[in-house]
């Protein structure tokens, strides 16, 4: 088998979708799978489009995310450059042997005379469409004579060039993923290869740049699938042999209607892109909203691929080990943003309450509380199992670092009884003379008290947790109480009896 070699080739343009990262990722998990090469290539032919810091952005990304680049701008290799823009120089050579050999033109059209074509044809409800009927009756180097459109070259006049594609000609391709694919040279246009402004196409710059990189798989998007013909169509007519092409399927809006975009990010309130964005109209990423890593990466893996197993958490190795590419589907996969933060809540499962502490300590330290990381370790074992995010953790345990300001009116209606407060007090009195004050300790001595006077258990430990949180929520009661300590608890018990009793 030929040498695996396959490469990411984004566009500068602004964020990268995280279709573009699953497509990044089946490329890495496909070259580290068969032992071969992941290259990162900046596609930035369109200097119309580029946005400053989008270059860095991708990089960033793909890094936060464990997918290593083998070749590419930071990483270097002997295929360099890896960006487009510094090898502008390369395309025009190849552009004038299609011409040389027949394959491509020069054309001088205006902006403003195809902007007419275009109307007209919309005017007459058909698609304009520059193939081999219309170029005959337009302004270019198989119209013209030969001194004409020379004289127009040395004149400076602008043009374009413009791949010659036959008539009516059946292409018949391969995909990996979607079979054999014919397609009639007549419903395709000539397309631009090289532009006014000196700079190739993406068509031309994606054909010459895989060819010497020696790229032996192309594995895209779908959105690239109806430019394929043409794409062969260059290959044979340079004379080279193609990649292999695979074109993965779209990634859905959770109702599976449509791609998915930013806009349904923003109305259902998840990123679509996997850091934050931090120019122009900025955009939230899985990294600042909480996400690991691991758990982006297993989620987006499964968006689109079958392991042919019901294992659904994967490390990155066992991702590469288990990764097929005949194993992606041909349909649309539907994003589900609660089966993300699913995922999220698994690997965050398997962290160690220690390592979950370091974590929310930073999250305490912001908000200007400073508590021991064997103490924390404490209190994330008591919640780990509730969150799915660190930031969580906070609105589970918050009342472990207040006092509640208020108390919750639903509670008090519902377990506040006339006698609470009174029975509270007794209470407070039980475990101001409590020794132990860890939670088994409490837990007997209030037990023990309530058994021997006879109360009802709901009536007092109802009131108990409402004082001490201010609403009807948290773990175990004497985990919290012990947490808190006794001065804490006894303070909280006179506060909210004294208020709530009123």
């Amino acid at each position: 088998m030929t040498q695996v070699r396959v490469r990411f080739a984004p566009s500068p343009t602004g964020p990268l979708h995280i279709g573009g990262v699953r497509t990044a990722l089946y490329n890495f998990l496909f070259a580290k799978k068969l032992g071969g090469t992941f290259i990162l290539r900046i596609e930035d032919t369109d200097q119309g489009r580029f946005v400053e810091g989008a270059e860095e952005y991708i990089m960033e990304a793909l890094e936060w995310c464990g997918i290593t680049v083998d070749e590419g701008i930071a990483e270097g290799g002997k295929y360099g450059p890896y960006r487009q823009s510094d090898r502008k120089a390369i395309y025009r050579q190849y552009a004038d042997m299609l011409i040389d050999k027949g394959h491509a033109y020069y054309a001088f059209d205006t902006p403003e005379q195809l902007d007419t074509l275009r109307s007209e044809s919309e005017k007459s409800g058909n698609t304009f469409i520059y193939n081999a009927a219309v170029r005959e009756k337009m302004i270019n180097s198989v119209t013209l004579d030969e001194k004409v459109w020379k004289e127009k070259l040395v004149g400076g006049e602008p043009y374009v060039i413009r791949y010659r594609m036959p008539l009516s000609d059946d292409i018949h391709f391969n995909d990996i993923i979607r079979g054999d694919i014919v397609v009639n040279s007549a419903t395709l246009d000539d397309k631009v290869l090289f532009k006014s402004d000196g700079m190739p196409t993406y068509h031309l710059a994606n054909i010459v740049d895989d060819h010497l990189m020696e790229i032996s798989h192309v594995i895209r998007g779908e959105e690239w699938l109806p430019s394929l013909p043409l794409h062969i169509m260059l290959y044979r007519s340079f004379g080279w042999d193609p990649p292999l092409f695979a074109h993965l399927p779209l990634l859905l809006k959770p109702d599976g209607k449509g791609k998915l975009s930013k806009r349904d990010g923003d109305k259902m309130g998840f990123p679509v892109f996997p850091i934050f964005w931090p120019f122009g109209e900025t955009a939230k990423g899985y990294r600042e909203e909480g996400y690991y890593p691991e758990a982006f990466v297993n989620m987006l893996a499964l968006l689109g691929w079958n392991p042919g197993t019901e294992q659904e958490l994967f490390s990155m190795k066992e991702l590469i080990e288990a990764f097929s590419i005949d194993r992606v589907g041909k349909s649309g996969s539907r994003f589900d943003p609660e089966k993300a933060k699913w995922f999220n809540h698994q690997y965050l499962q398997k962290r160690t309450n220690t390592q979950l502490s370091l974590e929310f300590r930073e999250f305490l330290r912001a908000h200007g509380y400073h508590i021991d990381v064997v103490r924390l370790d404490i209190l994330t074992g008591l919640v780990k199992e509730r969150v799915s995010f660190v930031r969580e953790i906070w609105d589970q345990t918050d009342f472990f670092f207040k006092a509640p300001d208020t108390y919750d009116p639903e509670v008090i209606k519902k377990r506040w009884k006339e006698n609470s407060a009174a029975l509270l007090l007794e209470l407070k009195s039980v475990l101001e003379e409590a020794k132990d004050f860890s939670s088994a300790g409490t837990e007997t001595a209030v037990k023990g008290w309530i058994a021997e006077k006879g109360y009802d258990t709901g009536i007092i430990m109802n009131a108990f947790r409402l004082v001490i949180v201010g609403a009807s929520r948290g773990p175990h009661i004497f985990d919290i109480i012990s947490w808190i300590g006794k001065d804490e608890t006894l303070k909280r018990i006179t506060k909210g009896a004294s208020v709530i009793g009123k």
